[in-house]
């Protein structure tokens, strides 16, 4: 009976402590810039966004001479803007324009992460697109990594229902909702009654029908590839899905050149036709 009081006890006590420390546990965000785009030779603005009453968001914006389509990018749980200079360098390789945001409590952003705030932080990073720069949400790729995913997927289904859809939706190395991903990584806590967030991207996207591209690889060593597969098999609008190699971290540069080829035959179909040399 002592041992089966004491296993119990350390039962409660480890189900107390994944519920009250799971903000720790869904965000990583480190407030020093270890780079800029200057160091990748990348040209950029900085840009100060308010996210909320007391909050300012820091993004750079990375315009392209020759832009094709614009990117929003909704970057991972961990580090900051700073950390994705090897996408930001593949994405203007493919002729995009590129505005990535950090959130509330990454980089040089004030405020404290949050789904609520992860949510307001997208939408502030759209509307400065498409109000302030003026970009026609019709020429906007919304893109999404890791927990940015499920950022992106709702920002996606937000501006969709205000009928202003985007020209497409990229999901790379994501879940379908935090408490699926929970019960599959910890099956043996009941972690659906525990989860204090949602990131439900398979029940946002329910109501999307925009093109979209999910990436996942075989090997992600977070993020389960059976929850990737999952989000691309529940999604009803038109979709292509790519496999990518390599961890979770650094698939996309292990899977090389047919990653940046993937991404391109995608944003090739979004392109509106050329006629005569005038785009129409």
């Amino acid at each position: 009976m002592n041992i089966a009081g004491f296993l119990a006890l350390a039962y409660v006590v480890l189900a107390a402590w994944m519920y009250f420390s799971q903000g720790s546990l869904v965000y990583y965000p480190r407030p020093e810039l270890a780079a800029t785009p200057n160091d990748a030779g990348l040209a950029y603005e900085d840009v100060f966004l308010a996210s909320g009453p007391e909050t300012t968001i820091h993004a750079w914006w990375l315009p392209h001479e020759r832009s094709r389509l614009t990117l929003l990018f909704s970057h991972g749980n961990g580090g900051n803007i700073s950390h994705r200079l090897d996408t930001l360098r593949i994405f203007h390789n493919l002729g995009l324009s590129v505005l990535i945001y950090d959130y509330a409590g990454y980089g040089r952003s004030n405020g404290s992460p949050s789904e609520e705030a992860t949510r307001a932080d997208a939408r502030a990073a759209w509307r400065w697109l498409t109000r302030e720069r003026g970009i026609n949400p019709g020429s906007i790729v919304l893109f999404g990594r890791s927990l940015g995913g499920a950022v992106a997927a709702e920002l996606a289904a937000h501006v969709h229902g205000r009928g202003e859809p985007p020209a497409g939706l990229i999901l790379e190395s994501t879940f379908t909702s935090i408490p699926d991903m929970g019960a599959l990584l910890y099956p043996w806590l009941p972690v659906r009654l525990l989860s204090r967030f949602n990131y439900d991207s398979r029940e946002a996207l329910r109501s999307v029908a925009l093109p979209a591209l999910f990436l996942h690889s075989r090997d992600d060593d977070i993020i389960p590839f059976e929850l990737g597969r999952r989000l691309h098999d529940a999604y009803a609008g038109p979709k292509t899905f790519q496999e990518l190699r390599g961890d979770h971290n650094t698939g996309f540069l292990h899977t090389g050149q047919a990653y940046a080829d993937g991404l391109n035959r995608f944003l090739s179909g979004l392109e509106p036709p050329v006629h005569g040399g005038a785009v129409q």
